[in-house]
């Protein structure tokens, strides 16, 4: 079964750090880009971060200099770094593998496995 299977979420103060697992089964994770994506109440899923097959990744400006996405391929596992975190990165965090190639990353509509989320909540 092909399944992407978040953890690392959790309660955190402001300026505090968690790191993110976005562990795969069923695929490997160097053979497709992988994205992060973050769902806030009330609000729509909103794209973060990605990491290629080659490794290169990308941010959205909210989360620049802050976040870092890498990868293990032999844990076959995508890492979200989240660094000096504020109030506004409470969200629902999921990661996604992107299937449709000619799609931009931050479209969500360019993936077809998700996980199933992992809450992080960030205290002021």
């Amino acid at each position: 079964q092909v399944q992407l299977v978040e953890s690392g979420g959790g309660l955190v103060q402001a300026g505090g750090s968690l790191r993110l697992s976005c562990a795969a089964s069923g695929l490997t994770v160097s053979t497709y880009s992988i994205a992060w994506f973050r769902q806030a109440p009330g609000k729509g899923r909103e794209p973060i971060a990605t990491i290629s097959t080659s490794g290169s990744t990308d941010y959205v400006d909210s989360v620049k200099g802050r976040f870092t996405v890498s990868r293990d391929n032999a844990k076959n596992t995508v890492f979200l770094q989240m660094n000096s975190l504020k109030p506004e990165d409470t969200a629902v965090y999921y990661c996604a593998k992107k299937l449709r190639l000619l799609y931009m990353w931050r479209d969500p509509n360019a993936y077809d496995i998700w996980g199933q989320g992992t809450q992080v909540t960030v205290s002021s």
